[in-house]
């Protein structure tokens, strides 16, 4: 029954997941602003809360039961290598990715209404990425396991720099457009990364733990935050210019 359970949240969580990475690039490479990128949005707000969500449940499972969970991978992994990358780094991920699709979402609903992001809810998922992040570093340490250390760094960033910018006092035009794209890029790459990473055990387990199969989405993601921060405050000129 728990085995079933699992490959049942496993089908659901490539279904959301995969409707997410297709969603993403909607936005990402459309017109911004219309009607078709809030649309695509929200379904890649969305589709990444519930991805998230079965991660979460995913990741308490494995903890209970490693080997239980995953027995195609027994001999090729013992227990606490599962517990940790699966349980304790999954768990974290599920939350990381939940922080920033919450946290996006808010900033494109509240805009200029900045006080109106700090929600108990948006407040306590900064908390929870944090916490989630150092219990995740902790327990890489200790199987010996420097990917989930790289990963909690993430996490722990995550936490604290949104958590700065909610209790800034003052907040410009663009800021607020700014953590938008910066948080639900980072949804996509968190995404993208599942499915290189987590999903790579699966197919070619000795690829798990291969730096590409984390870092690659990483780049792509920070390539495309880049790019479109700079094309807000280049927009930011343009409209500073036209009131000169």
């Amino acid at each position: 029954m728990e085995l079933l359970l699992f490959h049942s949240l496993v089908v659901a969580h490539i279904l959301t997941g995969t409707t997410g990475a297709i969603a993403f690039w909607v936005p990402v490479i459309g017109r911004k602003g219309g009607g078709r990128h809030r649309r695509w949005g929200r379904v890649f707000t969305f589709a990444m809360l519930a991805t998230g969500s079965l991660a979460v449940m995913m990741s308490l499972l494995t903890l209970l039961d490693p080997l239980g969970t995953h027995p195609h991978l027994e001999g090729r992994f013992d227990a606490a290598f599962l517990r940790g990358m699966f349980g304790w780094m999954m768990l974290h991920t599920g939350i990381l990715t939940i922080n920033l699709a919450w946290y996006g979402y808010l900033c494109i609903t509240n805009k200029g209404r900045h006080a109106a992001n700090r929600t108990k809810l948006n407040l306590g998922l900064q908390y929870a990425v944090m916490a989630a992040a150092l219990v995740c570093a902790a327990q890489g340490w200790i199987i010996g396991q420097p990917l989930m250390i790289g990963i909690a760094v993430v996490g722990l960033a995550t936490g604290l720099t949104n958590l700065w910018f909610l209790h800034k006092p003052r907040v410009e035009r663009q800021d607020w457009l700014k953590e938008h794209i910066k948080a639900l890029v980072g949804a996509g790459i968190s995404v993208y990364t599942a499915f290189m990473a987590f999903g790579s055990v699966r197919v070619f387990p000795e690829l798990a733990l291969h730096p590409a199969m984390w870092s690659l989405p990483l780049v792509v993601g920070l390539a495309i935050i880049i790019w479109h921060r700079l094309g807000v405050e280049r927009q930011a000129r343009r409209r500073v210019g036209a009131v000169a």
